[in-house]
This record gives C-alpha cells, structure tokens and sequence, in this order.
C-alpha cells in the first residue's frame, strides 16, 4: 500500500519534472533542479534504490509526468499459471513490462509473451487495472498502473527470453518465489479468482 514519504517523494518529482518541462527562467530551472535532486534523495534513503540510480533515472524525464503503464499477461493452462524467472532478481513474474509507444495494450502484452516466454498467444480480454498504490508492492521511484490481460496460447514454441532465464506454468498453491516489483502474491490469486469466474467484470483499482 501506498506510504506517506514515496507519495511525498513522487509528488515532488512531478512538480519538478513539470517546471523542467515548462519553465523558462534560468534560475526556476535551478530551484527544479535540487527539488529532483531531493525526490531522489529522499526515495534512496527509504527504499533499497542508490540516489545515482533514482537520479539518473529522474534526468532522463522528459515532458509532463504521468503513471507509467505495465502491461502483464496472464495465460492458464490446466489450471496453472505462466511465469518467468527474471533474470535480474532471480525470482518469477507474468510475463510483461511497460508498454511500448505505437503499440496497444494488447500487441503489447502478445509481443513481451513471446520475447519472454516464447509462446505465441491472442489476447482474450482484460482482467484488471490496478494502481500499484493501492497494492503491496515495494517502493519504487515510479507511480504505476499495471494492466493484466488474459492470452490463449496460439503456438507452443517454449523458449528464454533476454530478461528471463526460465519459463514453467505454476499451481495456485505452488507458486514461486515472486519477483513483487512486478507482481505480488494478492494479484495472482486475484487472476485465479477471476480464472474460477470468468463472468466476472474487470477489477479497476
């Protein structure tokens, strides 16, 4: 769930990010400037992130900021899961990452299946919309809105991809230590909850 210093930090990212984006004066590009710099300051001392790291990270924005969009796909097969072990962290995850500009919602979670999973899939419909505010996720520099969409497997052609090192399909009651950045535990019994009642309506929020 959300926590009062990462909402401080964030919002004061945002604020920065928008005067970079819109001021004129010199000297208000300066006062932006340090009001990053303390947004990441304040993100490296609570979280497990360095301050170069967040900052550099804060320097590379451009324009006005907004949620960032993280696109997971889920696909079921004899009631199990598909996950991929990243290979950042070692632990599991839905295949998925941010959504590409030019693409869908949809083409982009059947081309992170593939490149990461090696299955080719068709989107069936979406699941849920989450804030990750709103979820027990750990804190990270980014507000996200994490987009899960349910995927048939079309052709079976299992492989690794870059960023994982893995590829197995999981029992609810079997899971794998999961990579929580991406995914937490809640959310994935919440898709095997949608899973038992497919008349369900998606979950916003």
């Amino acid at each position: 769930m959300s926590l009062q210093w990462l909402d401080w930090a964030r919002r004061i990212q945002a604020l920065s990010q928008a005067g970079l984006t819109f001021s004129k004066d010199e000297f208000d590009l300066e006062r932006y400037t340090e009001l990053q710099q303390i947004s990441a300051e304040i993100l490296a001392t609570y979280s497990e992130h360095s301050f170069e790291k967040i900052n550099q990270l804060f320097a590379n924005e451009e324009g006005y900021q907004t949620p960032k969009v993280d696109v997971r796909g889920v696909v079921f097969e004899q009631g199990k899961i598909l996950m991929v072990q990243e290979k950042a962290d070692g632990k599991w995850s839905l295949p998925g990452g941010f959504c590409e500009v030019g693409l869908s919602p949809t083409e982009n979670v059947v081309k992170e299946i593939e490149e990461e999973a090696g299955y080719r899939t068709k989107a069936k419909k979406l699941l849920a919309l989450l804030d990750m505010n709103k979820h027990f996720h750990p804190p990270q520099p980014y507000h996200y809105y994490k987009v899960f969409i349910e995927c048939e497997v079309d052709k079976a052609v299992a492989m690794e991809g870059l960023e994982t090192s893995q590829v197995k399909f999981f029992r609810e009651d079997g899971l794998p230590p999961l990579s929580e950045n991406r995914n937490t535990k809640e959310q994935i019994e919440m898709l095997f909850e949608l899973r038992r009642n497919e008349g369900e309506h998606a979950i916003v929020d």
